[in-house]
């Protein structure tokens, strides 16, 4: 069951990952489309409507993205200097107390998320140029954001796992 969880997981975390990099070009690519058209307006072309709008959603879901992805693959900032005077066990630990705090992190953004779609939901917020619902973008980051919050949950049971068994650890690279 252990390693069906943790494939699933990965493979979704993955996945996540390539969709927030596809996004990624396809922002870069309506930026420079919108800066050309900016660039021809002698030719009668001209900037896209909305660019910013769709680059600030856009890049907000890409980021959202690539958050499980990173924690799945222990990508997120640590300081390593003292780490090799520490010894294994120390680290393990140290391992299961930094995969719990970014769980705890993970969900509190996970909340706050929802509580913003909710408020932008309640009032109809809408884009400037584009007017649509602000709510849209929140909603897309909400399934994300459980992702992510179940990635990090799982991480402290991985980081459990290894700390017990140090074996399945180098199994693991």
């Amino acid at each position: 069951m252990y390693s069906t969880i943790s494939g699933v997981l990965t493979s979704l975390s993955r996945l996540l990952a390539m969709l927030g990099g596809i996004l990624l070009l396809a922002i870069t690519a309506l930026v420079v489309l919108s800066v050309s058209g900016r660039a021809l307006i002698w030719a009668g072309l001209g900037p896209i409507p909305g660019d910013f709008e769709l680059v600030e959603a856009g890049t907000a879901l890409a980021v959202f993205c690539f958050l499980p992805w990173c924690q799945m693959e222990r990508g997120h900032v640590s300081v390593d200097v003292f780490a090799d005077w520490l010894g294994p066990r120390v680290n393990a630990v140290l391992a299961v107390l930094f995969d719990l705090a970014m769980t705890v992190v993970a969900a509190f953004i996970l909340w706050r998320l929802w509580a913003g779609m909710q408020d932008k939901l309640q009032y109809n917020e809408t884009t400037y140029i584009l007017q649509f619902p602000v709510w849209w973008g929140y909603a897309v980051c909400v399934p994300v954001g459980a992702v992510f919050v179940l990635v990090c949950a799982w991480t402290v049971v991985r980081s459990l796992v290894e700390a017990r068994d140090p074996g399945r650890a180098a199994g693991r690279a």
